[in-house]
């Protein structure tokens, strides 16, 4: 079996710093004399040894990590979470992933709002083609006037430049760190 692994436990702080002061008797780091005591129990010790089992074929065993931070920026982390309406190891998340592969997410409320925002562009577009159908079956239109259609054009054409901002704002907020930042 390859490679080193960590090992800790939990004492209390009188038993740590005895521990402490007899490894320097020793001549040995805290570390090497609780490696040292480990490996000499378990030789000693009369238990069958048992097959050490594979490691999990799980892939997400392993995933999980610890990340000390400074003070001030759990703070700001935090912050930003929260900006996005985040949980902040979720949010960490995105973010190393946005690092490591070049992707800017969609917060889950920006991206309801996309959605809503195209299921609306979606109807629009079928009553226009509703509206053309009948065009072309009879001839003339019997429906809404130029200026109707005028003033349809001119809400797409709104909803397409908010999405379009939108996704601007997304991506610029992911690289400057902050979501309520206006980028144009």
């Amino acid at each position: 079996m390859g490679g080193s692994t960590h090992l800790s436990t939990w004492v209390s702080a009188e038993t740590k710093q005895r521990f402490g002061v007899v490894a320097a008797q020793l001549g040995l780091s805290e570390s090497a004399f609780q490696k040292r005591l480990v490996e000499l129990n378990l030789q000693s010790t009369q238990a069958v040894t048992m097959a050490i089992p594979e490691p999990s074929a799980n892939p997400m065993r392993g995933t999980r990590f610890s990340v000390r931070l400074r003070l001030d920026d759990r703070v700001l982390l935090g912050e930003r979470a929260a900006a996005r309406g985040m949980a902040t190891a979720t949010y960490a998340s995105i973010v190393l992933r946005r690092h490591l592969r070049g992707v800017a997410p969609f917060p889950e409320r920006m991206l309801i709002e996309l959605k809503r925002a195209v299921a609306e562009l979606g109807a629009v577009g079928r009553n226009l083609n509703q509206i053309a159908r009948v065009a072309n079956q009879t001839g003339h239109l019997a429906g809404p006037t130029s200026q109707d259609l005028q003033a349809l054009l001119r809400a797409c054409t709104a909803l397409r430049d908010h999405l379009k901002g939108t996704i601007r704002a997304n991506i610029a907020s992911w690289e400057s760190g902050h979501a309520e930042t206006p980028h144009r």
